[in-house]
């Protein structure tokens, strides 16, 4: 037993459970035990090497020479293209350095690390997302080995980024993990040994993030997954001390406050939300979201307030919140709520009749219909609106279809900027001095200044000089992109932000088969569940319009039957991390058609492109490239 070990003195009564396996000297896997404690026996690091190497070949893995939660997490590291010869991360964030695991974690890993002073043994402590907030390392070698693996405050851990670690595996079977030496997906990883358990919140029971100790391979002893065990016992503990007596005392306003006042009580703080009977049965999901979200708004509030909120079923409620902690806003906020009547004198409710969708949109995602409701609304308010989002999002779809619904026999007035003419400013002017009507401006932000100028001033005299002008959208950007459009913005009262499609992807479970039906000129075309999955990996950046135009390539081989993975353009089968270059486009298309061709068989797609079987790999991690099957 390493040094290191022989000066922890550990108390645990943790017995042993099925992913505790570990494997024997011969490669294959077995569970050992002695006094109630977990011996953690690694392989003969060449048995485990092997066996990696002839995964990543898809050769076949002899039975039982590598642990099942390793070989399950690497079979879920390939599917996600993690990178096996390196460790690529995104640009690490700022990290919230004053969460309540890390207030309640750091005395406890204080006393760890005064324990293991000097020794070379990093403690890791993330979020439930697998994002690092602290790392303690006693030993300066494995301290820069850290740092040049990215194991450090900010990167993330996650098997999406790394592939099989402690950390990333123990979030995701959500149980402790334990990884040794070449059982890590990414190379750079095989000289380090970890032992991760997911830290648990002691009310809720959901994962708030991880404590993970890291050494040196060579270094790792029988105890280490047990001592990470008893540290995330200690920290969990330490949680429930914290946030017990708060959530004890949100517990108690939101009772006391269902019992005084009738109706929808609701409660909210960081971790918990409360709703009563009340609001389950007036209020659909939609807005039992929309007010635990405005509810959400009230706890940085020191007093009491009352405020109205707009419900996306059209229902108006008067939210009157108490803090539970004028003092600390991590008590959270008990919300009493009366829902107005409407307009027409009929009262909200469960009763109220579903609202229906705009003519001619797809998406059923509560993100969608909100932007769908917030354009709705300030087209009956006669509320001159800008439609801001990137490129594809649908912004002239939403302004048409809400045209259509309450004025189906008149047309839109659309005057597209990006291809102004000499002519366009006096054609906005007449469009303007029609009565009533519809006008879009789309592409506002492609206009010069001076010519922005011309549009200001046409907009301001369309105000004044008659009472019944157009109503005037304007499409933009993202963002304004110069101050000249942020004057011509000025008479736009709202605007509403459209989400890029990879903000709802729950919508393109039906947007993929309505295009398809229109893009295949009536011919039955299905997509097939395995193609799906593939299309929900995208990041899409040209978001419907991207989308729309891949589906097109699919018709143009393929017009009825069901399309599969291989029917997919090369672009949309491969998810890159990054922006590639030409160049690397065509590498990647070619890799892709290779494989196509090849039926899935890497070695003979390599042999085909004049690569190495080694080559190849690389080539489908760094693209992301979804191989067909052999």
């Amino acid at each position: 037993m390493s040094v290191w070990l022989r000066r922890v003195e550990v108390a645990s009564t943790v017995t042993p459970g099925p992913d505790d396996a570990v494997p024997r000297q011969d490669g294959r896997a077995r569970r050992d035990t002695a006094a109630g404690q977990d011996l953690l026996i690694p392989a003969a690091p060449e048995a485990v090497a092997r066996s990696r190497i002839r995964f990543l070949t898809a050769e076949p893995v002899a039975p039982g020479s590598v642990r099942g939660t390793i070989l399950a997490s690497w079979r879920r590291s390939k599917a996600l293209n993690v990178a096996t010869d390196r460790v690529e991360q995104p640009t690490a964030p700022e990290v919230d350095t004053d969460s309540p695991l890390q207030r309640s974690a750091d005395p406890v890993l204080r006393s760890l690390r005064d324990q293991l002073d000097g020794q070379p043994m990093s403690i890791v402590l993330t979020d439930p997302s697998g994002a690092v907030l602290t790392r303690t390392a006693g030993d300066g070698d494995l301290g820069r080995y850290l740092d040049r693996v990215m194991l450090s405050p900010g990167y993330n851990y996650a098997e999406q980024f790394v592939g099989t670690n402690g950390i990333g595996t123990a979030l995701e079977v959500g149980g402790p993990a334990h990884v040794f030496g070449h059982e890590h997906y990414a190379e750079n990883l095989e000289v380090l040994a970890c032992a991760a358990v997911p830290v648990r919140h002691p009310i809720t029971g959901r994962a708030v993030g991880a404590i993970d100790l890291t050494c040196w391979a060579k270094d790792a002893g029988p105890l280490l997954l047990t001592l990470a065990k008893t540290t995330a016992e200690q920290i969990r503990q330490a949680l429930l001390a914290d946030q017990g007596t708060l959530h004890t005392e949100l517990l108690s306003e939101y009772l006391r406050t269902c019992r005084r006042m009738p109706g929808i009580v609701v409660a909210v703080s960081g971790d918990v939300v409360m709703l009563n009977d009340a609001a389950r049965t007036a209020l659909d999901p939609l807005d039992q979201n929309a007010l635990v979200a405005r509810a959400g708004e009230a706890i940085t509030c020191s007093r009491r307030t009352s405020v109205l909120a707009d419900l996306p079923s059209g229902a108006v409620a008067r939210m009157y919140s108490r803090p539970v902690r004028p003092d600390n806003p991590r008590g959270g906020v008990v919300v009493h709520v009366r829902l107005l009547d409407t307009p027409g004198g009929q009262p909200v409710g469960w009763e109220a009749a579903p609202r229906v969708p705009l003519p001619g949109l797809i998406g059923s995602s509560p993100t969608w219909l909100r932007v769908c409701d917030e354009v709705e609304r300030a087209y009956r308010a006669g509320e001159w609106l800008a439609v801001a989002g990137e490129p594809g999002v649908g912004k002239l779809a939403l302004l048409q279809a809400v045209q259509r619904r309450y004025h189906p026999g008149s047309g839109l007035t659309v005057l597209d900027a990006a291809d102004a003419a000499d002519a366009w400013s006096g054609s906005l002017r007449r469009a303007l001095r029609e009565r009533g009507g519809a006008v879009v401006l789309r592409h506002l932000d492609a206009l010069g200044d001076a010519r922005l100028r011309e549009v200001a001033a046409a907009l301001k005299d369309a105000h004044g000089a008659r009472k019944d002008p157009p109503w005037v959208a304007a499409t933009i950007g993202a963002e304004p992109s110069t101050d000249a459009v942020v004057d011509v913005l000025r008479h736009f009262p709202g605007t509403v932000q459209v989400p890029p499609l990879r903000l709802h992807m729950d919508d393109l479970a039906q947007l993929v088969p309505w295009l398809l039906d229109r893009l295949g000129g009536g011919e039955r075309l299905v997509c097939s569940s395995e193609a799906m999955k593939v299309l929900q990996r995208g990041s899409w950046p040209g978001n419907t319009g991207q989308l729309r135009a891949a589906l097109q390539d699919v018709v143009r081989h393929r017009r009825a039957g069901m399309v599969q993975v291989d029917d997919l353009p090369p672009a949309v089968r491969a998810v890159s991390r990054r922006r590639l270059s030409q160049l690397e486009s065509l590498e990647r298309d070619a890799v892709v058609q290779s494989l196509v061709d090849a039926h899935g068989d890497k070695a003979k797609a390599a042999s085909a492109l004049g690569i190495s079987r080694a080559t190849i790999y690389r080539k489908i991690h760094e693209y992301g490239i979804v191989a067909p099957s052999a």
